[in-house]
């Protein structure tokens, strides 16, 4: 099985969220954000009725009020510990979460009718003012789940009532008193509050959809991104199996293990041998950048001494730097110890890849040097070439995808375009940093930088 197979698996044994699993999410975020806040309200509430009114009783309310509190909080850390909700968890938590809105909202607003039992006719401000404010709070954090909204609104809507209506009944006042004043003026705050709530539960069902439109398109993104992937590894490895075939072949006609060749074919074999190489090459690069993206290269660190790793990638790539006549040398001082964490064999791709880089686009006849300086805690390890130098401005076609600087080099010299690239994030994986400085017509010098780690730590 392929590690796409494996994503997947993986993605689709998690099934994407639903509408309703999103409101109760939703609700329980709003919920556990806002938790603090409701305490200093509850608890400046309750602090304020036990001053001007019966302190037991509110004590009593507060601490009714306090335990769905804590109910809520239960249910909250339960969803969150659950990496996704059934049709049937969604449908009971929901049966949990009115439950316990129902008694939210009786408690507030049995503790507020208290209240305003314990005030004369007509002076019910802080008890209407308390349950406005609890009303406008349900309205503006509670519109997730509209059935949870509802039920609360329309408790509290019962509670308004039954205090504007108490006095009513209890006087029998003309409809010019004051008191059908009061009443009418709770209707009124009710179509406020109704009317905000579906202000804030459009907008929610609005921002829904929209999330809704981003995770369908970001889905199918992702079959299409796992489709390409795909395709290029399938191919990738179905080209590279013919093609070793085909190189070996051409190799062994041109070494002269099958005879001699005829001169006229001498020259059409040996472009037929580059030219196999630098198809090898690609699609060995194209693999290797497709196993990035993918998160598949799997990197073993350790201890690696610079001297040796700068010693033996010029050792490995000498043979290209004498087949396109350029020398190729190492310029450090043997004695200086310099060690950093990294995998061997990355960190040896990455050097061939800047080493490779700079012979190409060195002059005939120049010199590469490869070198490494110690900076109090860094170690920077340097390739120099004396070709034409980079020109400014250049750093995103230099570590990009299939791109060189010009196309006249490109013509020049061979390369995939992906060297840099994959060097680029192979160095960033080691949490160090890839980089170069140029001067048209001086050369260019490459360099790769990595924390240091001392001979103790090494060992």
């Amino acid at each position: 099985m392929t590690f796409i197979d494996q994503n997947t698996e993986v993605a689709d044994a998690v099934p994407a969220m639903s509408r309703e699993e999103r409101q109760i999410r939703d609700y329980f975020w709003a919920t556990m954000g806002l938790i603090w806040q409701r305490q200093a309200i509850f608890g400046a509430a309750a602090i304020l009725t036990m001053f001007y009114f019966d302190p037991l009783k509110s004590l009593a309310c507060y601490g009714a009020v306090l335990f769905t509190e804590l109910n809520d909080l239960i249910l909250c850390r339960r969803v969150t510990r659950e990496p996704w909700l059934s049709e049937r968890k969604c449908r009971m938590y929901k049966r949990w979460i009115i439950f316990n809105t129902i008694l939210s909202a009786v408690g507030i607003c049995i503790f507020i009718f208290i209240v305003a039992q314990q005030q004369s006719i007509g002076g019910h401000f802080t008890p209407l003012f308390f349950l406005f404010a609890a009303a406008l709070f349900a309205a503006m954090n509670n519109h997730q789940i509209f059935s949870v909204l509802a039920v609360r609104l329309s408790i509290y809507a019962a509670t308004f009532f039954a205090i504007a209506l108490m006095d009513i009944f209890v006087v029998r006042p003309p409809l010019s008193s004051e008191l059908w004043l009061h009443f009418f003026t709770v209707v009124f705050v009710l179509y406020f509050v109704i009317d905000c709530s579906f202000v804030f539960l459009k907008f929610y069902r609005k921002n829904m959809r929209q999330l809704e439109d981003l995770q369908a398109e970001h889905e199918r993104t992702k079959a299409a991104y796992r489709v390409k992937s795909q395709f290029v590894a399938v191919v990738s490895h179905e080209l590279r199996t013919p093609l070793t075939s085909i190189k070996g072949s051409l190799d062994l006609l041109n070494s002269g293990a099958l005879g001699p060749l005829p001169d006229k074919m001498k020259p059409i074999m040996n472009i037929a041998g580059k030219n196999s190489a630098r198809l090898a090459d690609l699609i060995n690069d194209i693999l290797d950048l497709q196993k990035i993206e993918a998160g598949e290269i799997r990197y073993s660190f350790t201890p690696l001494d610079v001297r040796e790793l700068v010693r033996d990638s010029v050792e490995m790539n000498r043979g290209y730097a004498d087949s396109l006549k350029i020398g190729l040398e190492y310029e450090m001082d043997e004695r200086d110890e310099a060690y950093i964490r990294g995998d061997a064999k990355r960190l040896a791709q990455v050097m061939s890849n800047m080493i490779s880089n700079a012979v190409k686009f060195s002059n005939k006849g120049g010199t590469v040097v490869v070198g490494f300086q110690r900076h109090d805690d860094l170690v920077r390890i340097t390739v120099t070439d004396t070709g034409r130098g980079i020109p400014e401005d250049s750093y995103e076609k230099v570590f990009g995808k299939f791109t060189q600087v010009d196309s006249t080099d490109q013509r020049e010299v061979g390369g995939t375009g992906l060297g840099l690239s994959i060097s680029k994030q192979i160095v960033e994986h080691h949490d160090g940093i890839i980089d170069y400085t140029s001067k048209m017509g001086s050369g260019t010098t490459f360099y790769i930088e990595f924390a240091s780690w001392s001979q103790a730590e090494a060992a």
